[in-house]
């Protein structure tokens, strides 16, 4: 759902994306997707592409930290851009992690240190899924690299999809990826 509301263009509907990717501590997927995985899917630019031969295990040491530093390198250049610190509020990366701190701060407050078992999982959980279908929507895929230096437009062969109804229904449409 995270995913989906990330595309729209509505003030609304992209707080709510940072509102549920906060949820497991995974609010720099707004941005590294949309900014960076988008532009460079299916090249080795991509941390959120899987290459030929690697291996789930393999593709989620490498993507997660490099999502991450793509996520904040692309929002440091655009608050620069306006003059703003990568430290202020307006950073789209700090806004969900304030978000996750205080919902995680309220439960822990709440529940007691038994969270401190339950978190965690439910985080992991959500990183693997979302890292599970970066790893299988572009596995071994790649652009052509044009004689400029630049790739070939991304084309729907650059992404695998699934056109089943059921895991189209529960997953809001997501094993259609070349679609958005």
């Amino acid at each position: 759902t995270g995913h989906e509301l990330g595309h729209k263009k509505e003030a609304f509907d992209r707080w709510m994306a940072k509102l549920v990717l906060a949820v497991v501590g995974y609010g720099h997927f707004f941005i590294e997707h949309n900014k960076g995985h988008h532009r460079d899917v299916a090249t080795p630019d991509d941390p959120a592409t899987s290459r030929m031969g690697e291996n789930i295990y393999s593709f989620a040491t490498r993507e997660i930290p490099g999502a991450f530093k793509r996520a904040w390198e692309l929002e440091e250049v655009r608050l620069e851009r306006s003059g703003k610190s990568v430290w202020s509020l307006d950073n789209e990366i700090l806004q969900p992690l304030i978000i996750a701190v205080a919902l995680y701060s309220a439960l822990l407050s709440f529940f007691g240190p038994i969270m401190l078992i339950f978190l965690p999982i439910q985080m992991a959980f959500g990183w693997w899924q979302l890292t599970s279908a970066n790893y299988i929507e572009h596995y071994g895929l790649l652009r052509e690299k044009l004689p400029n230096g630049k790739y070939e437009h991304q084309k729907p062969y650059h992404s695998w999809n699934s056109n089943h109804i059921m895991s189209n229904l529960i997953l809001f449409h997501l094993q259609r990826h070349s679609d958005h």
